[in-house]
């Protein structure tokens, strides 16, 4: 028997290993951080389209889902206090916005790509054909449990260490922005205002992914006619972006490049 279990943890490591399309020592370079216990690491890397693949092969390798989500508080957290202790004139509106673009999808994948995070991820051989490393999605998710196994691992001083690995991507992020946030519902509402009787609503049409992981998908609607669409992971996020959808359709905003 001890046989047996020796020779399906050897099978396992060697189908972890073999997966690897970098050395993490690479990785852990890019981030000045060293993993204590390795395992944290190839977790927060491991997509679960890996891990599914390699059920149907009868291994147990734990995908990255549960350290996203730890990692998601992580961020939460170290972007609120850093924006609450610097921008101490700010209302609240002005802080939650804020904080919405730095830790939005758009940003987080940034982030990922430029440590060249896609690189480290070990994903199932259909999201490699689809170009999965290079997806916006799977990197902000790879970043946010990346945090996670740095906070796990670096034990009491967690939050310390990661601030010091991703307080330079926020503040870059925010430099970026030059102050340019804009809150396009409030935007969006002065400018149908202009025209008496128009009635400006916003509705949840679906609902997506267990409750720790679920996205929301908002219709802006003008007299019942949709004007915009949005998708984020929470109502508020849905809105802001079903309201800037609307915003590029009255030609009030620019469409992203």
């Amino acid at each position: 028997m001890a046989d047996v279990r020796s020779t399906a943890g050897k099978k396992q490591a060697s189908a972890v290993r073999s997966a690897l399309p970098r050395a993490l020592e690479q990785l852990e370079e890019k981030i000045g951080y060293t993993f204590r216990e390795r395992g944290h690491l190839e977790e927060a890397m491991t997509h679960s389209s890996y891990s599914n693949e390699m059920k149907g092969r009868g291994l147990v390798i734990r995908c990255n889902e549960r350290l996203e989500f730890l990692g998601d508080s992580v961020l939460s957290i170290i972007a609120s206090e850093y924006l609450y202790s610097h921008y101490t004139q700010r209302p609240e509106g002005d802080l939650t916005r804020m904080r919405a673009e730095i830790v939005c999808e758009r940003a987080l994948s940034g982030y990922a790509a430029q440590i060249g995070l896609g690189d480290y991820l070990r994903l199932g051989r259909g999201e490699e054909k689809n170009q999965g490393r290079t997806r916006k999605s799977i990197l902000a998710d790879a970043f946010e449990a990346l945090l996670a196994a740095v906070y796990l691992d670096a034990g009491s001083a967690g939050k310390k260490t990661v601030s010091r690995f991703l307080l330079p991507f926020l503040i870059e992020e925010l430099a970026a922005l030059d102050g340019h946030i804009q809150d396009d519902k409030t935007l969006l509402q002065q400018i149908i205002q202009q025209v008496d009787g128009e009635l400006l609503e916003y509705v949840t049409v679906a609902e997506h992914g267990p409750d720790h992981l679920k996205s929301f998908v908002v219709e802006a609607r003008l007299n019942s006619n949709v004007i915009g669409r949005g998708e984020g992971r929470s109502k508020r996020e849905a809105e802001q972006k079903a309201a800037k959808e609307a915003l590029i359709l009255f030609g009030a905003q620019k469409t992203e490049v």
